[in-house]
């Protein structure tokens, strides 16, 4: 498909008035319609057309949801085929024709170690509440309270999982040190940052007086989305679960937004070759519409009836719409295609660091993908004695991009990363005119003679 370039804006009435009415009437929580004000009324693949007749390229993907992009022809006629049928579009958690299809290609994706031996809990249809349903269950099965989570999570926003994440201020989990090699918090990065973090751990479980008793599980993002595209070390991630699983305590893998080939493999678990006890699955498994299960070791199974329930864990359409989706990147090994062409963009970019002092690092894995703005005129901070995260500079980075007609999301502790996470349909030609908008952008921000810096210079 070719990449479509932004088109003539059309008569703004509509455009505005749309936004000035979502302004005025919907809750101040709202977050992505502050920094990107479009009105999409039409997508297809890659692209969005906003009501200003503008087009987009979106390598914000529903936030990670849309594996195969917009309205993917496999996932319409999905849906159209259920409509077409009669069959009940609402049925609690009755077995239907169409969730046995769904659970069966689910499995058939899933490590075969865990598959083997493994349950399913749908669950009410956000992420979140699948990371609720998971801390339930291991609480349950283990009859302890705790949990150990990393610096830097995200795990959703209802207030089990939001204490489980890094932003949380009324902490009631253990937290530990996620290895990074940028920004480390021990400032070496590497093998060596990653097993001190790995000692650490093993030193809070086992020090009895360290003040953390044995909990009933660990929960951990094998890439950290939210946390401004970090992913674990494979080492790493093994030695998590020796840890655990030497001293009987579940291991919990938010794949909520890694799964389903987004990372290079189909679950990014498979990277590190580990097979967790509980996996945590939404966004990309209902193929655009919404859907969230929990996987898990029979032996966890101790939830009597009604343990945990919903009125909305019977999506019959968004079922469809996620067998349709597994299948389609399944058969068509897109998961393959999303490590090599996120390869190929992570060098690009990283390319680009030579022209831009902005760019303090490049990461990621397959396509999801990091770039980290900075000051680097400023004075180094932390451990490591990088240059500072430049904020005023990422927001700048997006609405450039914006007039560009790229789509992009910040993330980060100092919400500095510009991350990209593009369709797994993505095309050669669509990747690198996303990484020629986004260049473009920067140099666009970094020209402008008024923007601040982080540390409050004007240059």
């Amino acid at each position: 498909m070719a990449v479509t370039e932004p088109a003539p804006a059309a008569p703004p009435e509509a455009h505005e008035g749309i936004l000035r009415r979502q302004a005025m009437r919907e809750s101040a929580a709202r977050t992505y319609a502050r920094s990107l004000p479009i009105v999409p009324v039409r997508a297809r693949g890659l692209t969005i057309e906003g009501a200003d007749g503008r087009r987009y390229l979106d390598c914000l993907s529903g936030a990670g949801t849309l594996a195969l992009g917009h309205n993917h022809p496999v996932v319409l006629e999905a849906i159209k085929k259920v409509l077409d049928s009669g069959a009940p579009l609402h049925v609690l958690d009755l077995a239907t024709p169409v969730k046995d299809a769904f659970t069966t290609e689910l499995f058939a994706t899933l490590p075969r170690e865990f598959a083997d031996d493994a349950r399913i809990q749908f669950c009410g249809p956000a992420g979140t509440d699948a990371v609720e349903a998971a801390f339930k269950l291991v609480r349950a099965a283990t009859g302890r309270s705790g949990l150990l989570a990393f610096t830097g999570a995200y795990h959703g926003m209802t207030e089990g999982a939001l204490a489980a994440s890094g932003g949380a201020e009324d902490v009631r989990v253990t937290r530990l040190p996620f290895p990074q090699d940028y920004r480390c918090p021990f400032g070496i990065g590497g093998e060596r940052g990653a097993e001190i973090s790995a000692r650490w751990t093993e030193s809070v479980l086992d020090d009895p007086k360290s003040g953390t008793r044995a909990p009933a599980g660990m929960i951990l993002e094998p890439v950290q989305g939210e946390g401004g595209v970090n992913p674990a070390p494979d080492d790493w991630m093994r030695r998590m679960r020796e840890i655990t699983a030497s001293r009987s305590i579940p291991l919990i893998a938010d794949e909520v937004q890694t799964g389903v080939g987004r990372t290079g493999a189909f679950w990014a678990v498979e990277h590190s070759g580990i097979a967790p006890d509980v996996m945590v699955l939404s966004k990309a498994i209902g193929g655009s519409l919404p859907l969230a299960v929990i996987v898990y070791r029979s032996a966890l199974d101790t939830w009597q009836p009604g343990a945990h329930a919903g009125t909305f864990r019977g999506n019959q359409l968004a079922m469809a719409a996620g067998t349709a989706t597994l299948a389609h990147v399944r058969e068509n090994r897109l998961d393959e295609r999303a490590g090599i062409l996120g390869a190929r963009m992570l060098a690009s970019l990283r390319a680009l660091a030579g022209d831009h002092p902005c760019i303090g690092d490049v990461r990621g894995r397959g396509l999801m993908i990091g770039v980290e703005l900075v000051d680097p005129e400023a004075a180094p901070v932390g451990a490591g004695r990088e240059a500072p995260p430049d904020p005023v500079l990422a927001v700048a980075v997006q609405q450039e991009c914006l007039r560009r007609g790229l789509i992009v999301e910040l993330g980060g502790r100092h919400s500095t990363v510009v991350r990209l996470l593009p369709p797994l349909t993505l095309t050669d030609e669509q990747a690198t005119a996303v990484v020629d908008r986004l260049a473009d952008a920067m140099a666009a921000a970094e020209r402008s003679p008024h923007r601040r810096t982080a540390t409050g210079s004007i240059r």
